[in-house]
């Protein structure tokens, strides 16, 4: 079977952010139908992906409203332009992440979402499971705040 590339799909051009964007200001942007996730950029690099989950999760654990640096988890997982649907299903899975910024020579390139993804691959390869820690934000006072507690 011929593996279609990433590369191949018609990628989305996706809203970017700094990392010192506030969360109202991200938020603000998700509000658009035609944004699925907005992926944080800092000197030209993925330094991270903000979704609505993200400032759900974020409004759930504190009052602050922090920059969108406080919500990114990092090292963030990316994917390449010539990276086979599969493989980048797999980062996906194994990084729990539904939306993968992809980047080549050193540049975003644009945004590969799960639903993106769909139409080329069974069902299995797309269950994405959240494996980490859950999220952790530090309030003002430099105390961890973390869901569940």
């Amino acid at each position: 079977m011929i593996e279609t590339t990433v590369a191949a799909v018609g990628l989305r051009q996706s809203v970017t952010i700094a990392p010192e964007t506030s969360v109202t200001e991200a938020a603000r942007r998700l509000r658009c139908t035609d944004v699925p996730a907005l992926v944080v950029l800092e000197d030209d690099a993925v330094v991270g992906v903000v979704s609505e989950s993200d400032l759900v999760a974020m409004i759930a654990e504190t009052d602050d409203r922090p920059t969108v640096r406080a919500l990114v988890s990092t090292p963030v997982a990316t994917t390449s332009p010539s990276a086979t649907l599969s493989e980048a299903a797999e980062t996906m899975r194994t990084s729990g992440v539904k939306h993968l910024p992809v980047v080549g020579d050193g540049r975003f390139r644009g945004l590969l979402s799960a639903r993106t993804l769909a139409p080329y691959l069974p069902r299995h390869r797309l269950e994405i499971e959240w494996r980490a820690e859950p999220m952790r934000l530090e309030s003002a006072d430099d105390l961890a705040v973390a869901s569940g507690d």
